[in-house]
């Protein structure tokens, strides 16, 4: 397939008669698309069987990418929570969102796709997870979880109140989401974000799943990776074997001595008083199955008096199938809201989104959590559907990101891409017919809560094209790696000290030079390819 790097003013101007087509077919009538958004929440691709199907299998989920697209290279701009949620709004990096990490409130003054929907006559609506500390701003109705939420009996705000909803939260969030667009108005399009805490740490199964995933499932190739030649994966502390026996792996103090893990907290944690504080939210109903099943976890954990790889293999095994029942909830959900819009008649004409705000390490490196570069957690699913404008079981090779996915709604819409946002209307790569579209030949990522952050990840930033990534970590270390995906897909082997890829680390240090300063970015760096030092595109 032939590519070819497009420059910044032919993007503007293509987005332009893009939108100019779209506006138009608006005037002679033809109905403005629904937009139905559905995200969860550190979903790793792995973990959805349109995907693979090593894990687990996901039939709803798997009906968006069946009826429509698949995209196989969606990356993430900065992988954690509500930066990701900061980019997929406004269409823009962390740096010029001005949402950079966790600490972060997002400034909801500035332009999000949501607003510039409602202008264009469209309703909107947001329902479940937000965490970016803000009121919501360009939303008809929302209704939100508090900061992260909770998995049982969730505590819902809306624009007048604060309600506690007894029930699981996963199907909480979507009777919610389904009782609005049962009341909408009709005569309008509309547009909703439907966002699950699901599958985010701790990982809190529905209790009609306990007995799900009794077998061992296999364990990842490189569970017991040693780090070496990676200085910045040697000193996070998001390995498997650090989880909370309490909090994470959810056994009461009964059954272990003590809490050993640290939990990748940065500071004072008391993970046995969050477990206990989290079942006492559960109704009797709620906790006498639960303690039921996870009194036999415990039992047999003790008396097994598991050490060294034992005891990571059992870690993990109780992770990984906590993990996977926390989709399958989702998975039945995303086939409620499906069935919905064809039972409504609104299949045809509504475009569906299936993504996550970032992938997810399942064990691979040891880890857990997301933040790196590596492409478990680099990758983020999308999947997305629109009858009328989207092929079925159509598979797109392009590198594309979650600043895409504004323009795109816009786009098809018919309303004007503002030229701040950054990302690409992916609506050429659905519509393209035998030669492919000009597009990106590589994609930008940038990490920055650094040192107050969870999980001692370092800051990071780097480039990645169809064969090669490069990653610079920096602030209290200086490292730079580079990987063939080609020849190493699982990111064993750096080879920035290799001197037949010395060519293509300088090319690729060029490269990311010149993506820092077309995208504004300012952070310090060297080209040690020139040996000059520059901040943003200006030389010191």
């Amino acid at each position: 397939m032939k590519r070819f790097l497009l420059p910044l003013l032919s993007v503007l101007a293509f987005g332009c008669s893009q939108n100019e087509s779209s506006t138009q077919e608006s005037k002679e009538g033809v109905p403005k698309p629904n937009i139905l958004f559905i995200m969860s929440d550190d979903h790793a691709m792995k973990a959805i069987s349109a995907y693979s199907k090593e894990l687990i299998r996901t039939p709803n989920i798997d009906r968006i990418a069946q009826e429509g697209a698949l995209m196989r290279n969606a990356f993430v701009t900065n992988s954690i929570c509500a930066p990701s949620r900061a980019a997929i709004l406004t269409g823009k990096y962390s740096h010029l969102n001005g949402l950079r990490d966790n600490r972060d409130e997002f400034d909801g003054s500035q332009m999000i796709f949501p607003k510039l929907l409602k202008t264009a006559g469209y309703q909107t609506y947001l329902i479940g997870k937000w965490h970016l500390k803000s009121k919501p701003q360009g939303f008809d109705f929302w209704k939100i979880l508090i900061d992260q939420g909770e998995y049982y009996n969730p505590r819902l705000v809306s624009e007048n109140d604060t309600t506690v909803v007894n029930g699981y939260t996963t199907d909480v969030i979507t009777d919610e989401g389904l009782s609005v667009l049962q009341s909408r108005d009709k005569s309008k399009p509309f547009v909703m974000l439907l966002q699950h805490k699901a599958p985010h740490r701790n990982w809190q199964p529905n209790i009609k799943h306990f007995r799900l995933f009794e077998e061992d499932l296999p364990i990842p190739a490189t569970l017991y990776d040693d780090y070496k030649g990676r200085q910045a994966l040697a000193e996070q502390d998001q390995q498997i074997t650090n989880m909370w026996l309490s909090n994470d792996l959810k056994l009461t103090p009964d059954y272990y001595e003590e809490e050993t893990g640290t939990g990748g907290a940065v500071g004072p944690s008391d993970p046995e008083s969050s477990y206990a504080a989290m079942l006492n939210r559960m109704t009797e109903e709620q906790r006498v199955p639960w303690d039921a099943y996870y009194d036999s976890v415990g039992l047999a954990f003790k008396s097994a008096n598991l050490s060294g790889k034992e005891l990571w293999n059992w870690k993990y095994q109780r992770y990984i199938k906590d993990y996977l029942k926390c989709i399958v909830s989702v998975d039945e959900n995303v086939g409620r809201v499906l069935d919905y819009l064809e039972a409504e008649g609104l299949a045809e004409n509504t475009i569906v989104v299936y993504t996550s705000d970032q992938g997810f390490y399942l064990g691979e490196h040891g880890m857990y959590d997301k933040r790196f570069m590596y492409e478990e957690s680099f990758r983020t699913p999308m999947l997305i559907k629109y009858p009328k404008g989207i092929r079925s079981e159509t598979s797109i090779e392009e590198l594309v990101m979650n600043i895409d996915f504004a323009p795109t709604f816009l786009d098809y819409a018919g309303v004007e891409i503002p030229k701040e946002m950054q990302g690409l209307s992916m609506r050429p790569l659905f519509e393209a017919r035998g030669e492919r579209p000009e597009w990106r030949e590589s994609v930008y990522y940038h990490y920055y809560e650094y040192p107050h952050g969870w999980h001692k990840v370092k800051r990071h930033y780097g480039i990645r094209n169809y064969r090669y990534k490069l990653i610079h970590f920096y602030h209290d270390v200086d490292t730079w790696e580079l990987y063939d995906l080609q020849q190493d897909p699982q990111e064993m082997n750096n080879l920035i000290d290799d001197p037949k890829y010395g060519d293509v680390v300088e090319e690729l240090k060029a490269k990311l030079i010149e993506k820092q300063i077309e995208l504004n970015e300012q952070p310090e760096i060297i080209d040690l390819t020139r040996g000059e030092e520059f901040i943003g595109g200006d030389r010191l």
